[in-house]
């Protein structure tokens, strides 16, 4: 695998990577809203990401490992889905968007697993940059040893 391609997959996995906390901070920040944008009673649906192999992949995972020089593309995003799982019902009869029986429809999310998908998304972040500096490194070093 070339030192270009090796960045390149890098990258679309730290751009992939940052799409997904988006996603997770966005699910995390709308934990209670009960109304859309335009003021409609509308619960927010929780969102995650579809990840896919980027254009120029060579299919699995096993034969990419087969062969030397693979010519995996990387990976990107290849959609934002809403959770079709059921809205969490909480009785409050205080609550403006309550209904006729005193329950709130809240969004379909649970903040600490959201948090956990962060610290992964984090990790896999983290992970990516740490690929691209030893890359970096490793071609630094490839253009000592052409100066000796």
């Amino acid at each position: 695998m070339s030192i270009s391609r090796a960045l390149n997959v890098s990258a679309s996995g730290l751009t992939a990577e940052r799409v997904r906390m988006d996603t997770i901070s966005e699910n995390i920040a709308n934990v209670n809203t009960t109304r859309g944008p335009d003021g409609a009673k509308k619960v927010y649906k929780r969102k995650h990401v579809v990840f896919e192999e980027a254009p120029g992949g060579s299919g699995s995972f096993a034969g990419i490992l087969s062969r030397v020089g693979g010519t995996g593309g990387g990976v990107r995003v290849s959609r934002i889905e809403p959770d079709t799982g059921p809205n969490k019902r909480v009785y409050d009869p205080s609550h403006p968007d309550k209904g006729p029986d005193g329950y709130v429809e809240l969004p379909n999310l649970e903040p600490v697993a959201e948090m956990v998908d962060l610290i992964t998304a984090t990790r896999a972040y983290d992970a990516g940059v740490t690929a691209i500096n030893a890359t970096k490194q490793m071609q630094a070093r490839a253009l000592e040893i052409g100066k000796a």
